[in-house]
């Protein structure tokens, strides 16, 4: 009993910090849904050029789709004429980020590693897709049709509807729709993150995974087959760092955790070819782990300078009881869709 009590009370503290910044990013991602034609998303995503990589790693990393829900809107850029390297940099950019994981990180890592991150994935999936087209000859599945409104957008014409309309739309999209997707992921995640920061003693990290290197290729096997969404693996990633695991690692887990899964990596296989699924993996691997040695050697920088301060998690930004409201408020919203998909869900005959 006293176990469980424990992983609670460790898991508790990890929600109530992460809960307000979450609650506002789902909002901002609600906005973002509504307001954003996805038709000019793909006519500036068509083009197998520099340009378009980098516009659709830039507009991958505020959304927040993880590495499976990510993949409709793949198929619907790749469907519609995109190249394959812009649709490698949006499949990176996007589940290594968005507006739910960049104010989570902030809450959990600090300003410095939420900022780092957000470049990082943006590195990353421009890498990716500047090797996509450089490597693989462009042959263009089809032609421009119409898209299929996907599971998260009720009405095809949701961006053309009254200002009341729109603002229902935004609602039901962050606090029903996208908390239908990440609410489970997100709870395991910080309960893994509790089990993690109760069972491991200080210093297990530095004795049985050692650091640099080391700790980062692991964390890279670990990250790749595992299916964690990118607000998910924050927690996970910050209970290792409180056990003493060198932040270049933490970060190798924030970048292959969610941009890598089997599902994916079978999407990408089939839709765009092997050679295709090694850059992509190959893109992953090499820039988390470069990136990872550089955030050290960022880290070594700012404790040499004495400008520890900078690097910190914001703990006094958000007052205690707001944290622990804005938990029950999402636990409530998240038990509230875990009800409401059960009820829903078809009944086998």
């Amino acid at each position: 009993m006293s176990i469980l009590t424990g992983i609670l009370k460790e898991s508790y503290l990890l929600f109530n910090r992460m809960s307000p910044y979450l609650l506002f990013g789902f909002f901002f991602a609600g906005i973002l849904h509504i307001f954003i034609d996805a038709e000019t998303v793909r006519r500036h995503l068509g083009r197998s050029s520099f340009f378009s990589v980098i516009k659709a790693s830039l507009f991958g990393i505020p959304l927040p789709l993880c590495s499976c829900s990510v993949i409709p809107a793949a198929v619907s850029l790749r469907r519609e004429g995109a190249s394959r390297g812009s649709v490698l940099s949006f499949l990176i950019s996007t589940p290594t980020t968005g507006v739910d994981s960049i104010l989570a990180t902030y809450s959990l890592l600090g300003g410095l590693f939420t900022v780092y991150r957000v470049i990082a994935s943006f590195v990353t999936g421009v890498l990716s897709g500047i090797a996509a087209n450089f490597l693989i000859k462009e042959e263009f599945p089809g032609t421009p049709g119409g898209m299929r409104a996907c599971k998260l957008c009720h009405d095809e014409k949701a961006h053309s509807h009254g200002a009341l309309r729109k603002i229902k739309g935004v609602f039901s999209y962050a606090f029903i729709d996208l908390l239908e997707d990440t609410g489970a992921p997100l709870v395991i995640g910080v309960l893994i993150g509790g089990i993690i920061a109760y069972f491991l003693p200080e210093g297990f990290i530095e004795t049985y995974l050692g650091s640099g290197l080391t700790a980062m290729f692991v964390m890279l096997l670990v990250g790749i087959p595992m299916y964690v969404c990118a607000t998910a693996s924050i927690p996970i990633a910050a209970a290792f760092m409180l056990k003493g695991m060198n932040p270049g690692a933490a970060f190798v887990f924030l970048v292959a955790g969610p941009a890598t899964n089997v599902v994916t990596m079978m999407f990408v296989a089939k839709s765009m070819g092997r050679k295709a699924l090694a850059i992509y993996l190959g893109s992953i691997a090499f820039s988390s782990i470069a990136l990872g040695l550089l955030l050290d050697r960022v880290y070594m920088y700012f404790y040499e300078a004495e400008l520890v301060r900078y690097i910190l998690p914001h703990r006094e930004i958000v007052p205690g009881p707001v944290g622990t409201a804005a938990s029950v408020i999402l636990i409530a919203l998240i038990i509230f869709n875990l009800v409401k998909a059960r009820f829903h869900a078809p009944h086998k005959m």
